[in-house]
C-alpha cells in the first residue's frame, strides 16, 4: 500500500524512453567493473535467475538482472489483471528515478487534507512548490508497464502460479522452481532466486525466513457522479480515528475516473469491514450517488522479516517486509529494493559470468539496503507508537500537521526520499510543539 504522505518525514502499452536503456547499461558496466569476485566462472552459460512475483519489486529486479546480462525468468500468476488494494501514491523522485512516463499518472495531487477523530480538518499541502505534486496511479497500470519494460530488456515473462521452491541440499546444486502453467505442472532449475511474491511469500516459507505481523488493507473503488469527482480532481484525503482504524488511517485517493476509499488495521483485522463502513460514513456527503466498481483486500507487512537472505535466495518488496509503519508506503521501497537486489547480483556475478553465494547477497544487497533505509523504517515505527495509540494523540497529530515547517520537512523527505535539511531552531520548536500538543489533547480527551 502506498501512502499519500505522512507528517515527519487496465493493461496499457507505452513507448519506453531510450534514455532509460542507456543509463541502465552504463550503471551496470560501472558496477561490473568494480566487482572482484572469487566465485567460479560459468563456462558456456550465464547465471540463471528466477524472480517470483511481477509487481514493482519483481519487475524492477528482473529488469536490472536482464539488462545486466543475467538469464532472467519473471514469474507472475495473472499479469493482465493483477491489482491490490493500494492507495497508489508514489513520490516525485520515483517518476524520474524509474522513468515512469506521464501517461501512467491518473492525478497530480497538489491538495491534501487530513481529518482528526473530531473531524478537525487541516490542509496539508500549503508548502508544495509549483512544480511539486504527488502522483496517483493505478497499480494494475504501473505493474503492467514495469513488467513490459523488464521483458523488453530481455527478461522471460512466465504467466504461471509458482507452487513450490525446492531448496538444494548441497551448495552447488540448483534451486528448482515448481509451477503450474496452462493447467500443466512444470519445473525450472535456476542458480539464484528473488522472492517478490508479497506478504504471503511462498519463497519466504521455502527458506524459513520467519514470520511477521501483517495489516489487512481493504479498499473500494467508487465511481462518482461528475460533479462529485470534480471535487477530488487534485485532492486526496486522509482520516484518522478509532472509528476508521485503531492503529492506522483511512483514505480517499483520486484515480482516473473514480476514487479509492479504504482503510487498514493490524490489531483488529476481523473488524476491517466495520472500519470500512465507518470511513464511508465519514465521507458520505462527498460520495453519495457513487457506484462501487471493485472491492479489494490484501495483507500488508508491518516490519522487515527476520531473515531476508538465505543461501542464494533474497527477498524484496512486501516479501521482505519493506512497508513503512504509520504511512503504509510500499511502492517506492518495493521497486527500489528489487532494483538494488538485481544490481547486486549483476555486480557479484560480473554480469552473469560467475556463480554467487549468500555472502555476496548479504554484502552487495542487504547491508547496502539496511545502511540506506533501516533508520527510516524504525523512525516510522516510532511515529506510529506515539501518534496512533489513542484519539487524543491522533488529534495532536492533525494539529501538528497545520504547521508549515512540519509540512515542508515532511514533503522534502517523502517526495525526494532524502533527509531534509532542517533548521535547528525550527526543529527544537517542532519538538516542543509536539510535546505540547500531545499533553493538551490528552488533557482535553480525559
Amino acid at each position: 500500500m502506498a501512502s499519500l504522505t505522512h507528517p515527519f518525514h487496465t493493461s496499457t502499452t507505452f513507448n519506453l524512453p531510450l534514455r532509460t536503456k542507456t543509463r541502465t547499461h552504463s550503471r551496470f558496466l560501472i558496477a561490473i567493473k568494480a566487482s572482484k569476485s572469487t566465485n567460479p566462472p560459468l563456462p558456456g552459460r550465464k547465471l540463471r535467475a528466477a524472480v517470483i512475483g511481477g509487481g514493482p519489486a519483481g519487475s524492477s529486479a528482473a529488469e536490472a538482472l536482464a539488462a545486466g546480462g543475467v538469464e532472467t525468468f519473471l514469474f507472475e500468476r495473472s499479469p493482465p489483471s493483477t491489482a491490490k488494494p493500494c492507495g497508489g501514491a508514489i513520490p516525485l523522485c520515483m517518476l524520474s528515478e524509474f522513468d515512469i512516463p506521464s501517461p501512467l499518472i491518473d492525478r497530480h495531487v497538489t491538495r491534501m487534507r487530513i481529518f482528526s477523530p473530531s473531524n478537525l480538518c487541516v490542509d496539508f499541502g500549503k508548502t508544495l512548490r509549483p512544480d511539486e505534486f504527488i502522483a496517483m496511479l493505478r497499480r494494475e497500470v504501473l505493474d503492467s508497464f514495469l513488467r513490459s519494460r523488464a521483458e523488453s530488456r530481455g527478461a522471460n515473462l512466465v504467466s504461471a502460479l509458482v507452487t513450490d521452491l525446492e531448496v538444494p541440499t548441497t551448495p552447488a546444486a540448483p534451486y528448482v522452481v515448481h509451477y503450474t502453467a496452462n493447467n500443466s505442472r512444470r519445473s525450472l532449475a535456476v542458480d539464484v532466486v528473488i522472492g517478490a511474491d508479497g506478504a504471503n511469500s511462498r519463497v519466504a516459507k521455502s527458506i524459513h525466513a520467519g514470520s511477521y505481523s501483517c495489516a489487512i488493507a481493504f479498499q473500494e473503488r467508487i465511481k462518482l457522479p461528475d460533479e462529485k469527482m470534480e471535487y477530488y480532481e487534485n485532492l486526496a484525503e486522509m482520516y484518522v480515528g478509532s472509528d476508521v482504524s485503531p492503529d492506522f488511517y483511512a483514505w480517499v485517493f483520486p484515480k482516473c475516473d473514480h476514487v479509492a476509499v479504504g482503510t487498514g488495521t493490524v490489531c483488529a483485522k476481523q473488524d476491517i469491514k466495520l472500519f470500512q463502513r465507518a470511513i464511508r460514513e465519514r465521507v458520505k456527503p462527498k460520495i453519495n450517488g457513487g457506484k462501487v466498481i471493485k472491492v479489494e483486500a490484501h495483507p500488508i507487512p508491518e516490519h522487515p522479516r527476520p531473515i531476508r537472505v538465505r543461501g542464494r535466495v533474497a527477498l524484496v518488496g512486501d516479501a521482505a517486509g519493506y512497508v513503512t509503519k504509520c504511512a503504509g508506503e510500499g511502492i517506492y521501497f518495493a521497486a527500489k529494493s528489487g532494483r538494488m537486489c538485481g544490481e547486486a547480483i549483476v555486480n557479484a556475478s560480473e554480469g552473469g559470468e560467475r556463480m554467487i553465494n549468500e555472502g555476496d547477497l548479504k554484502r552487495e544487497y542487504l547491508r547496502v539496503w539496511d545502511a540506506k533505509y533501516i533508520s527510516t523504517f524504525r523512525f516510522m515505527d516510532l511515529l506510529q507508537r506515539v501518534f496512533y495509540g489513542s484519539n487524543a494523540s491522533r488529534e495532536a497529530l492533525v494539529e501538528l500537521c497545520g504547521d508549515e515547517y512540519v509540512q515542508r520537512m515532511t514533503f522534502e523527505s517523502y517526495l525526494y526520499k532524502r533527509l531534509a535539511d532542517g533548521d535547528r531552531w525550527q526543529d527544537a520548536k517542532m519538538v516542543w510543539n509536539t510535546v505540547g500538543s500531545l499533553m493538551r489533547c490528552n488533557i482535553i480527551g480525559r
